[in-house]
């Protein structure tokens, strides 16, 4: 794309665009700034909220492909790749999950996500490698990250997955009519121009981070990773983990810290079939039998134990 071309379309996004609410805000007071930027950031929820059934079409592919063995794979540039990253290396320690099954790729590689490697974004062939080299198949899924949509390092990732079978999911926050290429679910929150013209880890960062949130957090839920609204597969990697599984057994269970710290000995750290332990005073090989049963699902195990135990 030549020069010319590329300034007349970035011209036209409104993630390029000035903001008239913080056109003075060169001049202003501390306390009026901060308001500003305030101001702005209660848009991006309402943004994001125009898109939730297109979030739960997400959600629902990815937690298919979970089920099937695949990955989600996430591809940005900037912010939006390290935003990426940082929700894929989250999983693991939240929902005791491998940390191949939510993998992100930041346009640079790894070095990006503390120094600016900004030519890297302009090509597709890279994000075309990308995909390539985490040998994406049609088991996968794909979700670029460019809050422009235009970013070709993403569309080069989108496009060879695409080739490759794998499910196609996009986070931008420009209009989705402007979109220039295929996907399977395309969300396009519009939080409108951000403070600092161009800035796009404002406001357009807040929306993508609420987004990949609700991605990852409801496709586990769905996997059974949490009870009521407490997560029962996490890793206990320190003790602030320890006792926040300990924690989690005695809300559970209604045991006191004792009982709680016993159960989870018991169960060799694993809090799930430390609460059902907690719960029915069954063994670990009872507790595991049921939850294997019902899929990873601790209420509905706990559900099929009580109707057993009613026969």
């Amino acid at each position: 794309m030549d020069e010319k071309k590329l300034f007349e379309e970035l011209s036209g996004l409104v993630t390029e665009s000035r903001n008239p609410n913080s056109m003075e805000i060169d001049m202003m007071d501390t306390l009026d700034a901060v308001r500003v930027f305030n101001e702005e950031d209660k848009k991006v929820a309402y943004a994001v909220e125009k898109e939730l059934p297109y979030i739960a079409q997400a959600v629902e592919i990815v937690t298919q492909a979970f089920k099937n063995g695949g990955r989600l794979c996430y591809f940005g540039a900037g912010t939006s790749g390290r935003l990426g990253v940082l929700d894929a290396v989250e999983c693991p320690p939240t929902f005791g999950v491998d940390p191949g099954m939510v993998v992100g790729r930041i346009a640079g590689g790894y070095k990006a996500l503390t120094i600016a490697v900004e030519g890297y974004e302009d090509h597709e062939e890279y994000g075309a490698q990308d995909v390539a080299e985490l040998n994406v198949t049609e088991k996968d899924v794909v979700c670029g990250i460019a809050a422009s949509r235009r970013t070709p390092y993403v569309v080069g990732a989108i496009k060879e997955a695409r080739k490759r079978g794998a499910k196609t999911i996009v986070v931008v926050c420009n209009p989705r009519k402007d979109l220039q290429y295929d996907v399977d679910v395309a969300i396009c929150p519009v939080p409108g121009p951000e403070v600092i013209m161009g800035s796009t880890r404002l406001k357009a960062g807040t929306a993508t981070k609420m987004i990949l949130n609700m991605i990852t957090s409801v496709s586990m839920i769905k996997l059974g990773k949490v009870y009521e609204n407490m997560m029962i597969d996490l890793q206990q990697n320190n003790k602030k983990l320890v006792e926040r599984s300990k924690r989690i057994i005695m809300m559970a269970a209604n045991v006191d810290y004792d009982r709680a710290s016993e159960c989870l000995k018991i169960a060799k750290g694993h809090v799930k079939t430390a609460i059902f332990i907690a719960k029915t005073n069954e063994s670990v090989e009872v507790a595991k039998k049921y939850i294997d049963q019902n899929q990873g699902f601790l209420k509905r195990a706990l559900l099929a134990w009580e109707k057993d135990q009613s026969k």
